[in-house]
């Protein structure tokens, strides 16, 4: 068995920045940005559609995204503008280089 591998300085500062990096994108925003439905929103979310339906109401019903929601939204985002420009090695390290599945 292999020994983890210790945390250097500069590991540590890259913890700490991703840690408090306020990446996010509303799913009102996200839904203006990109010719999307609530089903691809609840699915990039790995969230309910019912659930995101809320995040759309107004008043009362009105339930907010949570900030992992937020960044994943982001991350597709950027991923939707930017997929070309990333290496195909990081792409497969991202699972971005999946074949897809007949149907989709």
């Amino acid at each position: 068995m292999k020994k983890p591998r210790p945390l250097s300085e500069r590991e540590l500062y890259l913890i700490e920045l991703y840690s408090n990096c306020q990446l996010g994108m509303t799913p009102q925003q996200f839904y203006a940005k990109w010719d999307v439905t609530h089903e691809i929103i609840a699915w990039i979310c790995s969230r309910s559609l019912s659930t995101v339906r809320f995040w759309f109401v107004m008043g009362k019903n009105h339930r907010p995204p949570q900030p992992h929601d937020l960044r994943n939204l982001a991350l597709m985002d950027f991923l939707l503008e930017h997929f070309e420009e990333i290496p195909e090695e990081w792409r497969n390290l991202l699972c971005l280089s999946v074949k897809r599945q007949e149907g989709k």
